[in-house]
């Protein structure tokens, strides 16, 4: 059964009723702290599910990746807009990584401080030279 949030207009508390859908709308709602029937129906947060190919469009069509090569910061942004959107819990390699990009630290200078990334990451360090 559905729950429907309320408040109460006269003691000011919030409550939730427990109904069916087609209970709604037809039985009588009291508060449950005052018995008032003086009470408004709250709209309650919603959550979307959507499919990882939806929200990769969604970026693509929002973002702008030209001259990303060029600032680091901007690199890291999109980077962990990207992992927040694929819901994914990345290695704590890569929040590093994204860390440094976002303090301006450029590809060239993170892979000359951390040597063996690419292999804590999954695969050979030679994977990142062409970033």
């Amino acid at each position: 059964m559905p729950n429907y949030p309320y408040r109460c207009l006269d003691c000011k508390k919030r409550f939730e009723i427990y109904m069916t859908y087609s209970e709604y709308g037809t039985l009588p709602v009291a508060c449950p702290h005052c018995n008032s029937a003086n009470v408004q129906r709250r709209i309650s947060r919603i959550r979307i599910a959507r499919s990882e190919d939806s929200r990769l469009e969604d970026m693509s069509d929002t973002d702008d990746f030209s001259g990303l090569e060029d600032d680091p910061r901007a690199l890291g942004k999109m980077m962990r807009k990207m992992s927040s959107e694929m819901g994914e819990e990345m290695e704590p390699e890569f929040d590093e990584v994204i860390g440094r990009l976002e303090a301006g630290q450029s590809p060239e200078e993170i892979e000359a401080a951390i040597p063996d990334l690419g292999e804590k990451m999954g695969g050979p360090a030679d994977d990142f030279d062409e970033y």
